[in-house]
């Protein structure tokens, strides 16, 4: 049975893994929509600047997105590995995570969410590393520093910055001083930003209209197929499932595991309310939703008592990510 073996850490699920991953990535080389470079007042300044260093040639900027997604997919499985909060070494996130990221093939090419998850990744092991330190936890000002700095290629990050807090609350007693390490970490990127706009020449009133129009002006409507509705719809289905069950098993679960899922479950939260209420995300928003959902379908299918069920879920994930990549390649 396909999750059966999935479950496993042999070098043959790393190297099958390895296959589905550059098999949902086919689409991105065969069926390229080509990067156009922009000028800075349409994108946050860092990918404007990647951008215009990619040029107007796709396949500079499909490997660089496959280049990125592959260290994204390393740090959720080192992000499990070092803090061991499922309970189990497993490559089950990484593979998840390849297949909900697929289910849009557009984003799987050059995208603001893409930088922006790599560094929020970073961010989320600082964050837990601040759990049981002695003194003033500078990992939160690391923290804020590496999700400002994401905003500044996805403006839409910076929202994420209320998961620090967030991340403070939970690991430590709530004391000012790192409160305002953190804020200073989350100002740190913007000053110098603004600093460096206006020594060379810019004016700054247009960095703040750009990052305003980044966050605040509405995006590109994106075109659902049927299939991805129903893609979504049993993914939503598994998301509540996979959700309850880690809440009824809270109580089991050792402190720190308990406290790195409920970040994970604030960090789904967030992602959600994002695409709801700002009228400037959209679908690319699965690069970071999908960093806690990929745990989420991990812990439930490893625990999952009816294992027959558990089988037919995740064959049936996998055909259907693989169905869309498919037509999106063919039609």
């Amino acid at each position: 049975m396909l999750l059966k073996f999935f479950k496993g850490t042999s070098p043959a699920v790393i190297f099958f893994i390895a296959v589905i991953f550059a098999t949902v990535w086919l689409s991105a080389f065969l069926s390229p929509v080509l990067p156009q470079t922009h000028s800075n007042d349409t994108h946050m300044p860092l990918y404007s600047l990647l951008l215009n260093a990619m040029g107007k040639g796709h396949l500079p900027s499909v490997i660089l997105s496959f280049s990125v997604a592959v260290i994204v997919v390393f740090l959720i499985i080192n992000f499990n590995t070092t803090i061991f909060f499922i309970n189990e070494r497993t490559f089950l996130p990484a593979l998840l995570f390849a297949l909900l990221v697929a289910m849009f093939p557009e984003f799987q090419m050059l995208n603001p969410a893409l930088p922006a998850s790599l560094l929020f990744m970073v961010a989320l092991k600082r964050i837990m590393a601040g759990y049981h330190k002695q003194g003033v936890a500078y990992n939160f000002f690391d923290a804020g520093i590496l999700i400002s700095t994401g905003s500044l290629f996805y403006g839409n990050l910076i929202w994420f910055g209320i998961i620090v807090f967030i991340g403070i609350a939970l690991m430590r007693t709530v004391s000012i001083s790192e409160i305002a390490v953190t804020l200073l970490g989350l100002i740190t990127p913007y000053l110098i930003t603004f600093g460096l706009y206006y020594v060379l020449g810019n004016d700054p009133d247009e960095l703040l209209t750009l990052i305003y129009n980044n966050l605040f002006n509405r995006s590109q409507v994106y075109s659902f197929t049927r299939l991805t509705i129903v893609t979504m719809i049993f993914e939503a289905i598994i998301s509540i499932i996979s959700i309850g069950y880690i809440l009824m098993l809270q109580n089991t679960k050792k402190i720190k595991s308990r406290k790195t899922f409920s970040l994970l479950i604030w960090i789904f939260v967030i992602s959600l309310a994002v695409y709801l209420a700002i009228p400037s995300a959209s679908v690319e928003i699965i690069w970071l939703l999908g960093i806690p959902v990929s745990y989420f379908f991990s812990h439930q299918f490893i625990y999952w008592k009816r294992k027959i069920v558990s089988e037919i879920f995740f064959t049936a994930l996998l055909v259907l990510v693989l169905l869309i990549q498919a037509l999106y390649i063919f039609l």
